[in-house]
């Protein structure tokens, strides 16, 4: 019966690389270089390949005004406040953050010339001159700004912390944040 020996694991080596028992070691520079070559044959290949089996088809340019159609104006759609809460204070402090997003957030004042708002600024316009409800609202604020800056909640002054901010986005969140405290507690 014939004996069958195993292939040595160097004879299927690629012809491009060297195999271990050569004694050659190649430098990694030199390793590469071969590298960037055999890509370089292959993109070269594949490129003739593409032209080949594309050769058949049209290569007219598309004019993008033939296959692009918009509207000569775009309908403006009026912003809308969300009213995600059913409580009148967490509602009241939630269109105030959206007032403050979408029109602007000011410090030192209650409201500047363009419509921006500080955090009381925001809650006073929303309430509507419902000064009961702003009340309350305040009150929900400077109770998630007491959590915040871990305070007695009577010590926070609103407009103290709206003006040491250097933008609208702690402002903002923290009226979200009362948003939802109200809402929790079903104000």
């Amino acid at each position: 019966m014939p004996t069958t020996s195993a292939a040595a694991p160097h004879a299927s080596a690629p012809a491009d690389q060297p195999s271990a028992d050569t004694g050659a070691a190649l430098s990694l520079d030199a390793r590469l270089a071969a590298t960037e070559a055999a890509m370089t044959v292959r993109l070269e290949e594949a490129a003739v390949a593409h032209e080949v089996r594309t050769a058949h088809l049209s290569s007219d340019p598309v004019d993008l005004a033939d296959v692009i159609t918009v509207p000569a104006a775009l309908p403006r759609l009026p912003a809308l406040a969300p009213h995600p809460y059913a409580t009148p204070a967490a509602d009241v402090l939630a269109r105030a953050q959206h007032r403050m997003e979408s029109r602007g957030w000011c410090a030192g004042a209650l409201t500047d010339d363009s419509g921006a708002a500080c955090m009381m600024g925001a809650i006073r316009a929303e309430a509507g001159g419902d000064r009961g409800l702003e009340a309350d609202a305040l009150a929900l604020l400077r109770d998630v700004l007491g959590r915040r800056f871990a305070v007695d909640p009577d010590d926070v002054s609103v407009p103290d912390v709206n003006d040491r901010q250097r933008d609208g986005r702690l402002p903002a969140r923290m009226l979200g944040e009362a948003a939802g405290l109200a809402d929790a507690r079903g104000l």
